[in-house]
């Protein structure tokens, strides 16, 4: 299967997601926020307290991770969450720390290794890291919210003229 196909298909599958075009986009924006943040292993269980405590679209929110967040991505998530937390807060996190766990999520030694290099950094790690990641994916989120509002919208519009011409 190529790529453009694979993007067609989950266009398509994202596009016939069912639900109110707020929770559609709600969800969307939970997605982008949680999947643009260094937190890797939680990412699912975030994404369902979020849109549980939200009232949005959970299936909206994890499809839109996934997207966000994929070994594509991950570098760049890691590398600017870190560079924004340490402009953000009095702490310094090394860079070194940051590019070896990737390494070892890469190399396939599992998101566990790369967590415990980071919880055996230290506290200062997971701040600058949380705050940078959150800083990092709060425009987005934003963004998406409203972009994925005026799509699902238009859908919704198409939908009732459909049902109404049949």
């Amino acid at each position: 299967m190529n790529l453009w196909r694979s993007i067609k298909y989950y266009f398509f599958k994202f596009k016939r997601l069912q639900g109110s075009p707020h929770a559609l986009a709600g969800g969307t924006a939970i997605g982008v926020l949680v999947g643009l943040t260094p937190t890797i292993p939680f990412h699912t269980v975030l994404i369902v307290l979020g849109t549980l405590l939200t009232r949005t679209s959970t299936l909206a929110a994890i499809f839109v991770s996934v997207l966000v967040c994929n070994p594509l991505t991950y570098f760049p998530i890691y590398y600017l969450s870190a560079v924004i937390g340490n402009r953000l807060t009095p702490y310094e996190l090394n860079l070194e720390i940051v590019r070896s766990s990737l390494e070892q999520v890469i190399a396939g030694d599992g998101i566990q290794n790369s967590l415990t290099i980071l919880v055996e950094s230290g506290y200062e790690v997971l701040v600058v890291m949380s705050v940078g990641g959150f800083f990092l994916a709060l425009p987005f989120a934003v963004v998406s919210y409203y972009l994925a509002l005026i799509f699902f919208l238009q859908i919704q519009k198409k939908r009732i003229k459909k049902h109404v011409l049949n």
